[in-house]
């Protein structure tokens, strides 16, 4: 009997050695019977393991797009193309001066192959208006003024 060539993923190596593997079937040219069957197998175990690891909940999510947008070598104009938005709403959202639309979270969600859930937490947007203050706690918020 055959002895299996990959196996339930149970270290970080292992899943590196996946990922590189993955990587090799996909961008090379050989083509052969089994290598659809080697990537789909692949890509599942790396997904499981994904899942089971990776956890984004302590990432907010323009830090998870940054580090997806490096770890796929995109610029912010890359992502203008894929996102349908122009360069500057890109680095408005980079910059922490706008959040992400409800449609940009789904575009994301589906380009990045990662749940909607990552990219729709909170987190603090950079108020231009309030960033003369020292005061952090002060920073970020507005005051309501009551007319008399």
């Amino acid at each position: 009997m055959e002895a299996l060539r990959y196996k339930i993923i149970k270290s970080e190596k292992q899943y590196s050695d996946y990922c590189t593997a993955l990587e090799t079937l996909v961008t090379g040219n050989d083509q052969g019977e089994n290598t659809q069957d080697e990537i789909e197998l692949l890509t599942y175990l790396i997904e499981k393991w994904d899942a089971e690891h990776n956890s984004f909940e302590d990432v907010d999510p323009i830090e998870l797009l940054t580090a997806l947008m490096s770890e796929k070598s995109l610029k912010a104009k890359d992502m203008t193309q894929i996102l349908g938005v122009s360069k500057s709403l890109v680095s408005d959202i980079l910059h922490y001066k706008k959040g992400l639309s409800k449609e940009i979270i789904r575009t994301l969600s589906g380009y990045f192959s990662i749940s909607q859930e990552a990219f729709n937490r909170p987190y603090k947007l950079k108020v231009p208006a309030n960033s003369h203050f020292k005061n952090a706690s002060v920073m970020n918020t507005k005051k309501d003024l009551q007319l008399a």
